[in-house]
C-alpha cells in the first residue's frame, strides 16, 4: 500500500509548509502548533508504513 504512504507524506509536507506560512504570517501560536501537529503525526504515518511496522 504504498499509495496511501505516499498521499501521507505528501499532505504531511503540504501542512508542513502551511506552518512556515502561518509562521511568517504572524498566526496565533495555537493554530500553527495544531498545524504542526498533524503535520507530524501525516508524516510519521507515511514513513512507518513505508516501512512496514504499521500496516
Amino acid at each position: 500500500m504504498t499509495g496511501l504512504s505516499t498521499i501521507l507524506i505528501v499532505v504531511g509536507l503540504f501542512l508542513l509548509g502551511g506552518v512556515y506560512s502561518f509562521k511568517k504570517q504572524k498566526m496565533p501560536r495555537s493554530v500553527i502548533l495544531l498545524l504542526a501537529i498533524g503535520s507530524t503525526m501525516c508524516l510519521a504515518a507515511g514513513i512507518l508504513r513505508i516501512q512496514g511496522i504499521w500496516e
